[in-house]
């Protein structure tokens, strides 16, 4: 693979992990499969991003996903 297509994949990646982002970020029960997804794709540089989408969804609501709680654990 030439460094172009690399650098192209990786600007297709970084999209769409931001994209999911928002998306997770909006819905109030995020899908396990988008989340999935996102554990997949995200890198180094949007880790803490993620992290703390996840976290201010648990700090947010009364009763928080023990699903989103374990996630959040996992990338400890």
């Amino acid at each position: 693979m030439t460094a172009n297509v690399t650098e192209a994949q990786d600007g297709v990646r970084q999209e769409l992990v931001g994209m999911l982002l928002e998306k997770v970020e909006s819905d109030r029960f995020p899908s396990a499969t988008m989340l999935d997804l996102i554990e997949q794709l995200v890198g180094p540089e949007e880790m803490a991003a993620y992290a703390e989408v996840l976290m201010r969804k648990v700090r947010d609501d009364t009763y928080p996903s023990m699903d989103l709680i374990r996630r959040i654990k996992s990338l400890c």
